[in-house]
């Protein structure tokens, strides 16, 4: 029977904890994180001039590069002549500076803190969506280099959590506030009527300007009420600091850091668990975000994306079941019904294993509308609850390089947009067929499963002992935090 920790306490002084602040200001940062992803596009479709659009075209005003149109609600609309490439190639460069710095920022969060990782990297990237209208107006290469940039600062965020978390959150806990990372589907299911809505009444730069002020003042709030550790809090009650620095003991007047064990990390079969399995899973939720509903469009003849409630669905059913299942798990742990290992397996198994089992059914049942959507739903509903399983098994294994691990992770991740995208349009482009697509589905059936198989054989929820590595000579030694996670699976 696993070993049970007594719960945090929710409240000490009949207000809101440090703890619960931090979690409200995670949530609400990966949400803007997505935010100022997709709000390009979305108003990408009223940034490129249609030549066949209406009959504004005579009514053009020719400026350079780009047209000054009357919109059909009266608003006037600077358009650009961008063709199909451009436009793919200008929704695809995020990801050429979002892949560069997930491993850099999660081991430069272990060593300067997280605080300002996440703060900087969200309040600069909030700038550059403040100036993207104006990037556009010069030119064609200044908004990707913009979009290049964001992409470079958005991918240091994810993996700087974690190391937050190991400062902040007992381990009993860790389950519920990985779930906020999921808040980036919530954000993006809101951002995109609220955007649309903006867009229709003042225009397609208005989107950027919305969602770039609301960043730059989360950003201005995260730094006056986030901090590191609850040692450096200066508000914190002694009755929460207390808590926090038995449940987590950690040195904060220590100036150095301790190395990476790359050899060991590397040679480790959890560590493989982890960046498999979320490759695996991210690979699938790419294609099944980005690709399924085409299916639905060219084969079913029915654009989920014009039903703005099916096509926020999957996104809501996905933060709503990360929150559930962390909770559960949570509990789980908390009662020593289940130890961490088991918990982490059965709820990856679920959440990675179901979604490929539903995307064999897709191949027997997906020549019917209402089966398709109702699986596509429910495939992306059912990944959330990663989040109980390996998203946070970091944390786990080895808190002290729990940034490190991620950020490798969620590089090889990264990579999984492109490739949907390419699979697809190699298997589709000369015969697209229900016959071709079934060759896709049996493809995410596949990489699903032996992501969950990955997990099940070769995950741990115990800490890994490579975690003590001795921190660099030159520096005084940092107190060892000591996780009251080391019950045995």
């Amino acid at each position: 029977m696993a070993k049970t920790e007594k719960s945090f306490p929710r409240n000490f002084t009949g207000c809101l904890t440090c703890v619960q602040v931090l979690n409200i200001m995670v949530l609400l940062g990966f949400m803007l994180n997505y935010a100022l992803r997709v709000n390009l596009t979305i108003a990408i479709v009223e940034m490129i001039y249609d030549d066949n659009d209406n009959l504004t075209a005579a009514m053009n005003i020719t400026h350079g590069p780009h047209n000054v149109t009357e919109h059909p609600e009266h608003i006037e609309q600077t358009r650009y002549h961008w063709d199909t490439k451009q436009k793919n190639h200008l929704l695809g460069c995020f990801f050429w500076g979002y892949v560069l710095t997930e491993l850099p920022g999660g081991r430069l969060a272990e060593i300067i803190g997280a605080r300002r990782v996440f703060g900087y990297s969200t309040l600069l990237a909030s700038i550059l969506t403040l100036l993207t209208p104006g990037s556009a107006a010069i030119g064609f290469g200044w908004i990707v280099a913009v979009r290049v940039l964001l992409g470079f600062l958005l991918g240091a965020t994810w993996p700087a959590i974690l190391p937050m978390a190991s400062k902040w959150i007992p381990p009993m806990d860790r389950s519920k506030f990985m779930s906020n990372m999921m808040a980036s589907s919530l954000g993006a299911a809101m951002t995109m009527p609220i955007c649309g809505f903006l867009i229709a009444h003042f225009g397609w730069e208005s989107a950027f300007y919305f969602t770039g002020i609301i960043g730059v003042m989360w950003s201005v709030a995260w730094f006056a009420v986030v901090y590191d550790t609850p040692g450096q809090h200066p508000r914190i009650s002694e009755t929460e600091r207390n808590y926090l620095m038995k449940a987590l003991p950690q040195d904060n007047n220590s100036k150095g850091h301790m190395p990476v064990p790359w050899k060991r990390m590397l040679l480790s079969p959890p560590v493989w668990a982890i960046i498999i399995t979320h490759g695996a899973s991210v690979f699938g939720y790419f294609t099944v975000v980005n690709q399924l509903p085409s299916y639905i469009e060219s084969i079913l003849h029915f654009n989920i994306k014009h039903n703005g409630l099916l096509s926020s669905l999957p996104y809501l059913g996905k933060y709503l079941c990360a929150l559930a299942s962390s909770v559960l798990a949570d509990w789980l742990r908390r009662s020593g019904k289940l130890s961490t290992t088991a918990a982490r397996k059965l709820f990856t198994g679920f959440a990675v294993g179901l979604p490929g089992l539903l995307m064999i059914a897709q191949a027997y049942l997906g020549g019917d509308r209402v089966w398709s959507i109702a699986i596509f739903t429910s495939a992306l509903t059912i990944n959330g609850a990663v989040t109980a399983g390996y998203l946070g098994n970091g944390l786990d294994i080895a808190p002290n390089f729990s940034g490190t691990i991620f950020g490798m992770a969620n590089t090889l991740s990264s990579f999984g947009g492109w490739l949907s995208t390419f699979m697809v349009g190699e298997l589709t482009k000369e015969n697209n067929t229900p016959e071709q697509w079934k060759i896709v589905f049996y493809i995410l059936a596949g990489t699903y499963i032996t992501g969950a198989l990955c997990f099940v054989t070769f995950g741990s929820g115990e800490q890994q002992p490579w975690n003590s590595a001795k921190p660099t000579p030159d520096v005084e030694k940092p107190h060892e935090e000591q996780p009251l996670n080391e019950e045995k699976a």
